[in-house]
């Protein structure tokens, strides 16, 4: 009997502990998704360490260490599209979305040489093969653009807005009325923003006002703390430069530019009347209303 009971509390003490391993679980049982340097795939050259052991997952992970005053960090996806961030958090790892499917991405980190003449030196260049294992991942993580932990208010946030709620659709319209209920339009901002500005959800949500890149990632952080995959893409309404969001609801899939913003006022399409045009029909209407995606985070 002994024996027994031993055996039975070591079970029980095994899956105490990998109930706290991998992904956080919040207070209503949705999952919020950890980007993590596994260290299994890395590629070093100076200052800079980039951790491509998750890639699978849709992410890679980049650290630097150095000094240099300004670092850029760019991801070529196979399809051509390059995508530059700027590098601000030194020491640490970020997560960086890879948001262009399968094939092979080039990375590269730039140090900058003559910050006044805008010359940079190349401080590592690495290509590698992806192969995402589902296409969902990228887009139900957090990221350079949108940043969340289990922690965040805005995660919190988003589980009260989805609480009641009787599927997807229904989250989407709640998060949706209270970030455009909530957070005003930011003018001044608009007018002073720097390039390579990156914005960050728990800020706008208590501050109660930002631009549209940051309703944008507010309200993508919110749907993906609960596990509704959400692209904030940025591209051009017309001849503004704008940020918006597209969703994939398990009543009707993926719903292109949802949630729009055409420089003046918010809007959330009716995805009902979206999926019965089909993805021709939504093409056809995002370019009546001047929408061209350029960039997918």
């Amino acid at each position: 009997m002994k024996k027994k009971t031993l055996i039975f509390c070591m079970i029980c003490l095994f899956m105490v502990l990998c109930a706290g391993c991998g992904d956080k679980v919040s207070a209503k049982g949705k999952r919020v998704l950890v980007p993590t340097a596994s260290g299994v795939e890395v590629y070093r050259s100076g200052s800079a360490v980039l951790d491509t052991s998750n890639k699978a997952e849709g992410y890679v992970m980049l650290n630097y260490s150095g000094a240099n005053p300004k670092v850029k960090f760019q991801i070529k996806t196979p399809a051509g599209v390059t995508y530059t961030y700027l590098v601000t958090n030194y020491g640490t790892y970020q997560a960086y979305p890879l948001p262009g499917g399968n094939g092979t991405y080039s990375f590269a980190v730039y140090e900058a040489a003559d910050v006044q003449r805008n010359l940079y030196a190349v401080a590592l260049s690495q290509n590698v093969a992806v192969a995402i294992s589902n296409g969902f991942q990228p887009f139900l993580y957090p990221s350079y653009y949108v940043s969340f932990n289990d922690a965040s208010a805005c995660v919190r946030k988003g589980e009260a807005l989805s609480s009641g709620c009787a599927s997807d659709l229904d989250v989407v319209s709640s998060v949706y009325s209270f970030v455009t209920k909530n957070i005003a339009y930011d003018n001044t901002k608009a007018a002073t923003v720097q390039s390579g500005y990156a914005p960050f959800p728990d800020n706008t949500l208590a501050s109660g006002k930002g631009i549209c890149f940051d309703y944008a990632s507010l309200m993508t952080a919110m749907l993906r703390s609960q596990q509704i995959p959400t692209r904030l893409e940025v591209g051009y309404v017309g001849n503004l430069y704008h940020a918006w969001i597209s969703c994939y609801v398990a009543e009707v899939g993926w719903v292109d530019s949802i949630i729009q913003f055409d420089g003046k006022n918010w809007t959330m399409m009716d995805p009902t009347m979206a999926a019965g045009n089909g993805s021709q029909g939504v093409a056809k209407l995002k370019k009546e209303q001047g929408y061209a995606t350029k960039y997918i985070y």
